[in-house]
């Protein structure tokens, strides 16, 4: 067996034991055993290994700070008190019930990012739900998972994907709206249409008008401040063309520090609740694109790319945003914008191409349950929830709402 052939098939395990997950293993165990497998093979050196570990700092470094904001904000009872607010607001009305949540998980995927919104604020919706007594909660579960993809590439800070696809070549903020903003608007609006007509018949129930709005305690206040800051901190580093990772650990840890400084008791329990193996998960990943890179995979897509181009730019764009947005359901968007980020960064492809692409692994994952690590988090978010959602009944809707949705964005960003 060929060293390329044995580095394809131990990849293509990995990423599958990634989504599978047999035996309700995690995630990061299969990522980090196929990369442990490779050096010890000798299929790659551990200088190799070293290096696509080290091409993740950025992403580790915003994971952290993401993290560590997401989940002192959870402790601190900010995202419950933001989900009974928008259920107060509903007044009884299932369906404006639907857009408050859904306003409010755009605007947490938007300055958290999509994987905030799916492991912090589905719990949020959870009770806000319970406590609305909805006869049906899944229509406002669906949101998270929906919102999280659709919403991700509003800034660069939306989704760690937008980091690994640009990698040290992030666009400034101000050139970055110009790219993004309009395909953003499109996808949320559509999104927001077709998700909601797949739930039609659900939101034809009541709910509970008078619900109690917890207190917000003065943790969950510095919590939305050190948000708010962090935020502004992201904002003015994208606008001055600065890598995001550094400012966001900051400002995660400091306000970590600051809430834990009145109640260092907590201090455990919000590092125990942290998903640290999402860290090891991602390394994994980039390390088994690293390996994949150095079978030529990336010198073949990109010469495609480029023939394709020559006859028609346009042309290359949307087939290289419908593939990777298929691409992405089929083994997970990460390693499939690993894959593009390194396509896109070591040759001189065209502006469309990298627009399309990066919707194509941000907006992609709503069509199934394995699209994205957002979605694989929000289906174990569920699970604590003791709500299932099966993988055809997700595909269903997925395949109504993510197609147009996609089609649109590319189309708005093409313009």
């Amino acid at each position: 067996m060929s060293s390329h052939l044995a580095i394809w098939i131990i990849a293509a395990l990995a990423i599958a034991g990634v989504i599978i997950r047999p035996f309700n293993s995690v995630e990061a165990l299969w990522a980090v055993g196929g990369t442990v497998l490779l050096v010890a093979l000798r299929l790659i050196t551990p200088t190799t290994a070293l290096a696509g570990i080290a091409k993740g700092t950025d992403v580790y470094l915003f994971l952290t700070g993401m993290m560590l904001l997401a989940e002192v904000a959870r402790s601190e009872g900010l995202f419950d008190w933001l989900a009974a607010r928008a259920t107060r607001h509903a007044g009884g009305s299932p369906r404006r019930l639907f857009l408050l949540i859904y306003l409010v998980g755009t605007v947490v995927t938007i300055f958290l990012s999509n994987d905030a919104t799916a492991v912090v604020l589905t719990p949020a919706v959870a009770a806000a739900v319970r406590t609305a007594k909805a006869e049906q909660p899944l229509p406002y579960l669906l949101i998270c998972a929906f919102i999280a993809n659709a919403a991700s590439f509003v800034l660069p800070i939306s989704n760690p994907a937008n980091l690994v696809i640009y990698g040290s070549h992030m666009p400034p903020l101000l050139q970055w709206l110009p790219r993004y903003l309009l395909p953003s608007v499109v996808s949320i609006a559509v999104t927001y249409v077709l998700l909601r007509w797949t739930q039609r018949q659900a939101l034809h129930q009541s709910i509970a008008a008078d619900v109690p709005v917890p207190a917000l305690p003065f943790g969950g206040r510095i919590a939305a401040a050190g948000i708010a800051v962090t935020a502004l901190l992201l904002l003015g580093a994208s606008a001055m063309d600065m890598q995001l990772g550094l400012p966001t650990c900051v400002a995660g840890v400091a306000t970590a520090v600051i809430v834990l400084a009145f109640q260092p008791r907590k201090a455990w329990v919000i590092v125990k609740d942290v998903s640290w193996g999402v860290l090891p998960l991602v390394a994994g990943l980039f390390v088994l694109v690293e390996a994949l890179n150095e079978t030529g995979l990336v010198a073949i897509i990109g010469s495609l790319l480029r023939e394709t181009a020559a006859h028609s730019a346009a042309g290359a764009a949307w087939a290289a945003g419908i593939a990777v947005a298929l691409g992405s359901n089929l083994a997970n968007n990460l390693p499939v914008g690993l894959i593009g980020g390194s396509v896109l960064q070591s040759d001189h492809i065209s502006d469309q191409v990298t627009r399309a692409i990066l919707i194509g692994v941000d907006l992609g994952p709503n069509l199934s349950v394995t699209g994205s690590l957002a979605t694989i988090l929000w289906l174990a978010a569920l699970r604590r929830e003791r709500v299932s959602v099966g993988a055809g009944r997700f595909l269903k809707w997925g395949a109504i709402v993510m197609p147009p949705a996609l089609v649109f964005a590319i189309a708005a960003a093409l313009l």
